[in-house]
C-alpha cells in the first residue's frame, strides 16, 4: 500500500489503484472517442444584438423606431461535432443576425411578446434550427434598466 500525507493526516491507497484494468479502459474510452446523446445539447448564443424596431401599445410609441436588444440561443439540427470546419454544416450566426435586423426593422407590433414570437417562428423557418430561445429587451420605463420577454419555440418535425 502506498502512503502519503493529506491535510496533515496519513492516508493510503493500494499502489495498483490506477493500474487496474477498469481504470485503464475508462481512460482509453474517454480519451479516444466523443459521444453525443440527447442529454448533450449543443447551442449557439448571440448576446444583446442591438436593433431598432417599431413596438409599443400607443401609436406615438410606434411612430419612431426604438432601441431594442435581442439575445438568441439556437440549438442546431445537428450536433456541433464533426462539422468539417464548414459553415454550411452549422447555423450561420452572422446570417441570423442580419436576418433578425431586417425582419424586426420591417415589423410593427404593439407587444414585445408578439414581436419575440414572430421573430422566433421566422428564424425557425429560415435556418437549420431545431429550437430557439429569444430574449427581447425594451428600454422604455423610467427607473428600470429594461423590460424583457423570453420565449422558447421548437421547429415542427415532419
Amino acid at each position: 500500500m502506498e502512503v502519503w500525507e493529506s491535510r496533515g493526516k496519513v492516508v493510503g491507497r493500494p499502489a495498483s489503484f490506477f493500474d487496474r484494468p477498469v481504470a485503464k479502459s475508462f481512460r482509453r474510452a474517454t480519451a479516444n472517442c466523443v459521444e453525443t446523446s440527447p442529454a448533450i445539447s449543443d447551442s449557439i448564443h448571440v448576446e444583446q444584438l442591438e436593433i431598432s424596431a417599431r413596438v409599443g401599445v400607443t401609436d406615438a410609441e410606434r411612430n419612431q423606431p426604438q432601441r431594442l436588444t435581442v439575445s438568441l440561443t439556437m440549438w442546431p439540427h445537428r450536433p456541433l461535432i464533426d462539422l468539417g470546419d464548414d459553415i454550411r454544416n452549422t447555423i450561420n450566426y452572422s446570417a441570423v443576425c442580419n436576418e433578425t435586423k431586417d425582419f424586426l426593422r420591417d415589423c410593427s407590433c404593439k407587444l414585445i411578446e408578439t414581436l419575440a414570437d414572430r421573430l422566433a417562428m421566422h428564424l425557425l423557418k429560415q435556418f437549420p434550427i431545431q429550437k430557439i430561445t429569444v430574449e427581447l429587451r425594451k428600454f422604455v420605463l423610467p427607473d428600470t434598466k429594461f423590460v424583457a420577454v423570453t420565449i422558447t419555440r421548437s421547429a415542427v418535425v415532419r
